[in-house]
């Protein structure tokens, strides 16, 4: 078990936790504000006001800068950047990503972060693309590992993270963060996501997450490298992600853009500002857009740290109430990729179902997607204790005639079938479902009221069914019971 992580609350793979560093604890899921210690449109100092509890900077750029080395080691990282709460500092791997070479080895930069007081360091891995062919991942993966493993003896008591690696190759992956999780670290990135992120490969990002939360132990503090943009932050707690870290603050106030939970939008594009932040409350797009570069950008910049904070605090509340999937499912809707990474994440419901709560506020079915959540297959699990003997009648309707039938179930959309006596507990009596079935609600249910019926050979099954429920799914159920239309 983790003596630096505390899970406190949690919902599907997402949960709040403390995370426990030399410079206080942080309350996990956040976000990490990037800081470029040469270029600083916002002083770290002011963060917290927007939100931020912990940021990360690159030590790779300290190191190489005169000044700032010289800096940090005198007066240690915390006061040259003026920033009392929790650093974490990158090492170099985007510079090695981008130029093929950085100026240091992994034990000196490990070395360089341990010596200026960086309360979570990274190792110098090495960060494969997605795509590249399978062995060159499985040679850049073993050089990591090394790495990370050498890291251990140069890290003093800095906490130390050890990165995912693996490409888009899933059972590396998987493997990588069995591995990784063996060593023993800190805090585990998953590296190299960003330009799955940038080119809006949500369903390839979901696979990278689940794969590698499959490796690792269920007190693994999950960091995902690179992502912060509000729309899929959800998304991504949700698959059990921990800490976020994100320039995007920043850059994309450089170019003019304004985040929203639903994307992007340039300034001068906008006549409304969708938001009512310090920022929005203040000022006009109109003004905004017409204020020099210096003043729009800083403005936006602060704008995108309140959205992004925002969102991570309805993120924590949905934990706390158990409405996360529904939060995800309304955030997913926001773009056609993102509806990808949610079907995708449906196919992982059997395992999200392990780690999920076993009861909740309310189900609230609000799309195809949600036929398949983590609670329909949690709820037909159970369902396996429930006995069904002798001449058994399951009815969509309750006004059929019962007679000559020793036991009677009925329908709810889309778990299958319930008895009367869990009709007012959770989920069939918490849920709400549209009047009109669509058809993958209707089939899902009649799928699972076939694996019912086909569970238990011992009794005999009477199907009945009204006019919304025909589906060619009714011809299947005929070969395992007895069917009347009602």
């Amino acid at each position: 078990m983790s003596d630096v992580f505390e899970i406190t609350e949690k919902d599907l793979l997402g949960r709040i936790g403390k995370l426990y560093t030399p410079h206080g604890v942080v309350e996990t899921p956040t976000v990490m504000p990037v800081i470029n210690p040469n270029l600083r449109l916002i002083e770290p100092r002011e963060l917290k006001k927007y939100g931020a509890q912990m940021l990360i900077t690159n030590s790779y750029i300290i190191y190489r800068t005169e000044r700032l080395r010289e800096a940090a080691l005198a007066k240690g990282l915390h006061s040259m950047l003026d920033f009392d709460g929790p650093i974490m500092t990158d090492s170099g791997s985007f510079q090695l990503s981008v130029y093929g070479s950085v100026e240091v080895d992994n034990p000196g930069i490990v070395s360089f972060e341990r010596d200026i007081g960086t309360d979570i360091g990274v190792p110098l891995d090495i960060p494969t693309p997605p795509d590249v062919p399978y062995s060159r991942a499985r040679e850049e993966l073993e050089i990591t590992l090394a790495r990370e493993s050498e890291a251990k003896n140069y890290k003093g008591n800095m906490l130390l993270a050890g990165p995912v690696q693996g490409s888009t190759h899933l059972d590396l992956r998987e493997e990588a963060a069995r591995r990784t999780y063996e060593i023993g670290f800190d805090v585990y990135p998953l590296g190299a996501v960003v330009p799955l992120m940038e080119s809006y490969r949500y369903k390839d990002l979901v696979d990278v997450i689940v794969r590698s939360k499959m490796g690792l132990g269920p007190d693994a503090v999950v960091h995902l490298f690179g992502a912060g943009h509000p729309m899929m932050l959800a998304l991504a707690v949700a698959l059990g992600c921990d800490l976020f870290d994100s320039a995007a603050y920043a850059l994309y106030a450089k170019d003019g853009r304004y985040l929203t939970i639903d994307g992007t939008y340039h300034i001068g594009q906008l006549t409304h500002l969708p938001c009512s932040c310090p920022v929005c409350m203040a000022h006009t797009a109109k003004e905004i857009a017409g204020m020099d570069e210096a003043t729009r950008t800083r403005l936006l910049a602060e704008h995108n740290l309140y959205v992004t904070f925002a969102e991570i605090r309805l993120i924590k509340q949905s934990i706390l109430d158990g409405d996360l999937m529904e939060l995800v499912e309304r955030r997913c809707r926001s773009h056609p990729r993102m509806l990808s990474g949610l079907k995708q994440m449906m196919n992982y419901s059997s395992y999200i179902e392990k780690f999920d709560r076993a009861t909740k506020a309310s189900f609230f079915y609000l799309g195809p997607e949600s036929a398949s959540r983590p609670e329909v297959i949690h709820y037909n699990r159970l369902l396996k204790n429930l006995r069904a003997e002798g001449n058994v009648l399951i009815s969509t309707r309750r006004d059929v005639d019962s007679r000559g039938f020793d036991r009677v179930l009925h329908v709810k959309a889309p778990f299958g079938v319930f008895p009367d006596e869990l009709s007012e507990s959770y989920p069939i009596g918490q849920s709400e479902v549209i009047s009109e079935l669509d058809c993958e609600a209707r089939d899902a249910t009649l799928q699972n009221i076939a694996d019912f019926i086909g569970s238990r050979p011992g009794a005999k099954f009477t199907f009945a069914y009204d006019e919304p429920w025909e589906s060619p799914a009714i011809a299947r159920l005929a070969a395992i019971a007895g069917i009347i239309r009602l």
